[in-house]
């Protein structure tokens, strides 16, 4: 690689977009790729909201006694929740000493850190959404107040929630709240199997895929064990089936157990649940995936006169709604009531 003295400023922006790029691409986007999110990406000049929903059929068939017309099947739209797009950016600086005194390394270090940016805060937003989901809102590191109520108005993890066609309500908050543990895991378990309802107030079917942890070493290697495990470790028990091998794919999700500004959160370090990928209804609606914003490649404009930097960032934008709960079950894991 030649000296950064040698590179001329159209050069350096192609070199400053591969770093940026190469940066990106090593980024762990774990909530994103989690499976809890239902991943949108928005075309431009198509409006700054999106409107999402709910529609269930009733779960049965009628009787047809002969000769009669066939019965019409109920349909319920459910809740709606509207997710609004906003931006996020930051720029940094390419000093002139960086650039005419073969500082490289400061410099690929600067532009890795800029990628690392956007995703970062990409997956806090969406990790709050569950850190947070007790909470009707939250203000967020910018000050921004951010209502993450559900459709029926409702915070995402309660003991109530209601239906439109029905008076009946479902909880997904369990009871009593445990760490995970096998007793746990069948109470979350036999809760989803008995609160998992269609609009009708009808049972549903739904296959739970994911046991999500915060990334507390006891909970992810609780999990491991439960999911890993061909037999217990004692020798007795050799040769056992692990009914739980397969049944789970175990993601962990490190930025929940954070506060609204990312620093640690010990109160939630034993957050845990399970989801179904198949019918969650969280949204991600992505207008901007997070990008290198360079600076001009000819002439001069792109030099601050003061202080002869040269400045690139990182934009990107996205909005975030959860229309209902009953795909995803929940434990605080700190034994509240």
């Amino acid at each position: 690689m030649p000296e950064l003295n040698t590179i001329s400023q159209g050069d350096f922006v192609k070199l400053a977009n591969i770093i940026f790029e190469k940066a990106k691409d090593s980024v762990q986007q774990l909530a994103r790729t989690s499976g809890l999110f239902k991943v949108d990406p928005l075309p431009l000049n198509s409006g700054e909201s999106r409107e999402y929903t709910s529609i269930d059929l009733e779960e049965y068939a009628k009787r047809k006694p002969e000769g009669d017309q066939a019965k019409r099947a109920k349909v319920q739209q459910g809740y709606t929740r509207t997710l609004t797009l906003y931006r996020v950016a930051e720029d940094i600086g390419i000093t002139y000493e960086m650039r005419t005194r073969n500082k490289y390394p400061d410099v690929i270090a600067r532009l890795t850190n800029l990628a690392s940016l956007g995703i970062n805060r990409l997956d806090l937003d969406l990790s709050h959404r569950v850190g947070f989901g007790t909470a009707a809102s939250y203000t967020d590191l910018d000050g921004v107040v951010v209502s993450i109520t559900l459709g029926d108005g409702l915070s995402f993890f309660n003991t109530a929630h209601t239906l439109r066609g029905s008076s009946a309500t479902y909880r997904n908050r369990l009871a009593g709240n445990p760490q995970l543990s096998r007793g746990a895991l069948e109470s979350i378990e036999r809760q989803a199997i008995e609160n998992t309802l269609n609009q009708f107030g009808e049972k549903v079917t739904v296959p739970y895929d994911i046991l999500w942890t915060t990334d507390d070493p006891n909970t992810v290697n609780t999990a491991r064990e439960y999911l890993q495990s061909t037999a217990e470790i004692s020798a007795p028990n050799a040769g056992v089936i692990n009914v739980y091998k397969g049944k789970y794919r175990h993601i962990t999700l490190p930025r929940v157990a954070t506060t609204a500004t990312g620093a640690v959160d010990t109160a939630k370090r034993k957050y845990w649940g399970v989801a179904s990928s198949m019918f969650s209804s969280a949204h991600l609606a992505v207008s901007e995936e997070p990008r290198l914003k360079t600076p001009p490649a000819d002439g001069k404009s792109n030099e601050e006169f003061s202080t002869d930097d040269w400045n690139f960032g990182v934009r990107g934008g996205w909005g975030i709604a959860i229309v209902d709960g009953n795909w995803m079950q929940f434990s605080s894991g700190d034994g509240a009531a």
